[in-house]
This record gives C-alpha cells, structure tokens and sequence, in this order.
C-alpha cells in the first residue's frame, strides 16, 4: 500500500502542501473539457501523458497530499489504513483508456511518477513507459540493467539488493549473476537514466 511505501522513504519533513480541497466540475463543463481534449489528442503530432497519484486513487490507493492523503492524514495526527495493498488493486478505467490510445497510435509516452505497477499490469509496453520514481514490482539488475517484473511487490525500497540475483544469459553461455535491486527511488536519489532520457525525447 502507499502507506508501507510512504512509512519505507526516509524521515523527511518537507512533504509540500497537504489537505488540498478537490475541485469537481459540473457534467456540462466536463463534456466541453471532454471534447476539447479530445480535439487536442487528434491534432496533435505527439501526444504525451503525464500522471500521478490521482490516477490510481480510483483503485484504492490513496495519494499523499488529498483531502484523505497519507501524509494529510499523518500531519492531522490521524490513522493511516487503508484496505488495498498494491497486488490487489486493479488498473482503472483511465489506464485502460491509456492503453487503447497507444495501441491506436495516438498515445506515443506516458510519464509517471507512480509506483503502484498499474500501468505495467494495465499492459501498457514498457518501452512507452517512463517510471521516473520506480515501480513496486520491478528489479533491475545491477549489471546488465535486466529488468524483471513481478507479481508481488520487491522486499526493498530505495535501491537496495532485493537478495535476488540476475538469470540473464551473456554472450558466452554462462549466466549474469549480477545482484538485483529495487527500482524504488528515496528522497535524495536521482531518477533512472533510461527513463528521464525516455521521458525527455
């Protein structure tokens, strides 16, 4: 859940502003924003999404800084519980929509700053996936950079050897071996090259 994923970062006192009030607009606004955008997407010539925690909250993992955020929730003194963890949430409707565009050819990137694993798990290619704070489901080999997307969260956070070792095989025959970590990114730590180079083309 976010919340092991929050309570797994380092202490840091500086988490913004948290408590924000959601906004809804009306369905008659809505259906004008809805064609409009639509508008944008057909006449564009390279359609790139950027998402964050409001995708995924539909799902049951909370954000951090909502109304009902984890650290909105920490600041007011409040218990943190939630009842989805990350293996058992679902992708929502607007990662599927997501996924439709690019298999139309209309979605050419998304850029994410989550770490739930839903667009992977919404089949998404991962090669049009930019994860720039890392997924809870994938390690990457310190050697090759083989990544491996599992089922179940990683048991690491921030980097770190997850115990398991790379299964690649070189150009010679004989196997990898290099250690595995976390791709989960820390406070402090810089994001993954391949992706920020990917999410910048």
């Amino acid at each position: 859940m976010s919340v092991n994923y929050a309570a797994g970062l380092s202490p840091f006192p500086h988490k913004g502003r948290c408590g924000m009030k959601e906004v809804h607009d009306p369905d008659e606004e809505i259906e004008v924003k809805v064609q409009q955008l639509a508008s944008w997407i057909r006449e564009s010539r390279h359609f790139v999404v950027i998402t964050g925690a409001g995708i995924s909250t539909s799902c049951g993992i909370p954000d951090f800084r909502g109304p009902q955020g984890v650290w909105t929730k920490e600041q007011r003194g409040e218990e943190v519980k939630f009842g989805v963890t990350f293996e058992e949430a679902r992708p929502s409707q607007t990662h599927m929509a997501l996924v439709a565009m690019e298999r139309k050819g209309f979605l050419k990137h998304v850029i994410s700053q989550n770490v739930d694993g839903l667009h992977l798990r919404s089949g998404f290619p991962r090669d049009r996936l930019s994860e720039l704070h890392g997924d809870m489901f994938v390690e990457d080999c310190e050697h090759c950079h083989t990544q491996y997307i599992r089922t179940n969260i990683v048991p690491t956070m921030a980097l770190k050897p997850t115990g398991q070792t790379c299964t690649q095989t070189k150009k010679r025959g004989n196997r990898c071996r290099g250690r595995l970590r976390d791709t989960i990114l820390d406070w402090e730590d810089a994001l993954p090259e391949a992706d920020a180079v990917a999410a910048e083309e």
